[in-house]
């Protein structure tokens, strides 16, 4: 029996690093931790109680102590899209913006834009510069430059 118990657990370490191997998105890495040391202790001919209680403990402890170290190392290079890269940008006014009639283009990197004014009642006149505040859809929401 200890050695079918083994085999599990190897059978469920490289299920895990399959399924880890597929999504490369940290989801089974923390329990093919676990899964590893049970297997380990299952070499040694711990007791069967002994190696689930490993395997869960491992898996937690790796999941709260690492996860977050990995998530951030792996989120380290991600780059803003282009809408992103916008907000806090400044932009001219092509056309006047007055949110009331719907109407308002601001140019920004080269590309044209429809634009709305952060306050509804506010109108900015065209060859205004603003700061882009936020993205809607796509609409860039501005209002007027402070420096």
């Amino acid at each position: 029996m200890e050695i079918s118990v083994t085999i599990l657990w190897l059978g469920l370490l490289i299920v895990l690093l399959a399924i880890e191997a597929a999504t490369l998105g940290l989801t089974t890495i923390w329990f093919a931790g676990g899964a590893l040391v049970a297997f380990l202790a299952a070499l040694v001919h711990a007791p069967l109680p002994a190696q689930i209680v490993l395997f869960f403990v491992v898996s937690l402890a790796l999941l709260i102590f690492t996860r977050p170290v990995a998530v951030r190392f792996m989120n380290q290079k991600t780059e803003k899209t282009n809408v992103d890269s916008l907000l806090g940008k400044k932009a001219v006014v092509t056309q006047t913006i007055e949110n009331l009639k719907g109407t308002g283009r601001v140019q920004i990197k080269g590309v044209d834009w429809a634009a709305r004014a952060k306050e509804d009642g506010s109108v900015i006149e065209a060859g205004a510069v603003v700061t882009v505040i936020e993205v809607q859809g796509v609409k860039l929401i501005v209002d007027n430059c402070t420096d």
